[in-house]
């Protein structure tokens, strides 16, 4: 016998038992009993992330990204910030040598030379010369390195006056 012949020899009795069943109307709380006792019987497996509670996961999560920050600070080296570039500022015998252009510019320069100046000390205070009331009037004495168009490349203070 194969499969259709069986279906056929059921087929009378599974309409007899559909009809049998369409006549009986069981209660509304039957089915709710019975899926509640199936639960009791049977819990549902949690999944592996179900054993938290959403604010339990959101006080993980803040302590793992805590963690994180600490453990990035820790191994980052703290000298990582560099403004770049060699100095600007030499000693050169006690007296400072302000670079006021670029270092490449002054090693590019073909002609430099060396002008000693007198400096009034209002002009050097954007430099860092301290000025006040007192000394405001005072001169500075200055040696610059120019440029062969002119232009001041460097200084030196030697001496106030």
């Amino acid at each position: 016998m194969d499969n259709k012949d069986n279906e056929a020899l059921l087929a009378p009795c599974f309409s007899a038992l559909r009809e049998e069943l369409a006549g009986l109307d069981t209660p509304r709380c039957v089915e709710k009993e019975l899926m509640q006792a199936f639960q009791r019987q049977f819990p549902p497996k949690r999944p592996w992330y179900g054993f938290l509670t959403l604010p339990q996961w959101g006080a993980a999560g803040a302590l793992c990204s805590l963690t994180a920050m600490a453990v990035l600070l820790a191994l980052s080296p703290h000298q990582a910030v560099s403004v770049g570039g060699p100095a600007l500022v030499g000693i050169d015998g006690g007296a400072a040598f302000v670079a006021l252009d670029s270092l490449e510019r002054i090693e590019a320069e073909p002609d430099a030379r060396l002008v000693e100046a007198e400096v009034p000390r209002t002009a050097l205070a954007p430099l860092g010369v301290p000025l006040s009331p007192d000394n405001a009037a005072d001169t500075v004495r200055a040696e610059m390195l120019v440029a062969a168009d002119g232009q001041p490349l460097a200084v030196r203070l030697s001496a106030t006056n």
